[in-house]
């Protein structure tokens, strides 16, 4: 293991206890280490290095291994394998991962993101998650990265394919712009809350009718939201 003598006894020990609960194996320790570094450390102690290099690596490994697995397993249309990507990998999706397998806990942020809340911030949390896979990418190679990556992808694609694709905003402009020959107008009319728990406030307007407000984490989340009380209740 590399610069292995750089790590205190007790971050080793942090460090090895993840990787056995995730079941990955790191030859160079350090290599994970810097994958919980946020930029943020960078401009306190110039010495270390942050995750941002391994973030932009672990993105293509990300995109890479989940498109191939929904094309090798999936025989629905390019439309929607593109959606049930884009939702397992989404900032939400990976933040909410993060925080199951602990990348809370072993994220090192300097003091000015860490009083702001910064360990709970879907944004780096989500990016501690491709940082991690880009290192063992580099640490391992491709397969193991890539069984790594389907073992927290194929849970989350199951569970789209089990709840049926929801994709109430498609519906909605179907529906609306077939009767009417318009699309459905969103208007997103408050943002509340601390930058890392934000709550957007979203209303849809179909013609004279509005539907709203609806309230959630994100305002595609929440466009969502007004989509489908629209197609509840809205007369076609």
């Amino acid at each position: 293991m590399k610069n292995l003598n750089l790590l205190t006894q007790e971050r080793k020990s942090q460090l090895l206890a993840f990787c056995k609960m995730v079941n990955i194996k790191f030859k160079d320790l350090s290599l994970l280490d810097q994958a919980f570094n946020h930029r943020s450390i960078t401009n306190e102690k110039k010495e270390k290095k942050n995750n941002e290099r391994l973030e932009f690596l672990g993105d293509s490994v990300l995109g890479m291994v989940t498109a191939a697995y929904l094309y090798n397993n999936l025989e629905n249309p390019e439309g929607d394998l593109a959606k049930i990507k884009s939702s397992v990998v989404s900032e939400k999706s990976l933040s909410q991962i993060a925080l199951v397998i602990g990348i809370d806990k072993l994220l090192v942020l300097g003091h000015g993101e860490e009083v702001s809340g910064g360990r709970h911030k879907n944004a780096i949390l989500a990016d501690c998650m491709e940082a991690i896979i880009g290192a063992y990418y580099l640490d391992s190679g491709y397969k193991c990265a890539e069984q790594y990556v389907l073992s927290l992808m194929i849970p989350e694609i199951n569970k789209i394919l089990q709840n049926g694709m929801k994709d109430y905003k498609t519906a909605l402009q179907e529906k609306f712009q077939k009767k009417f020959k318009n699309t459905p107008k969103y208007e997103l009319i408050k943002i509340s809350g601390p930058d890392h728990q934000q709550v957007f406030e979203v209303i849809v307007h179909l013609n004279e009718k509005t539907f709203g407000p609806c309230k959630a984490s994100s305002k595609k989340e929440a466009e969502q939201l007004c989509a489908k009380l629209a197609l509840d209740n809205f007369i076609f």
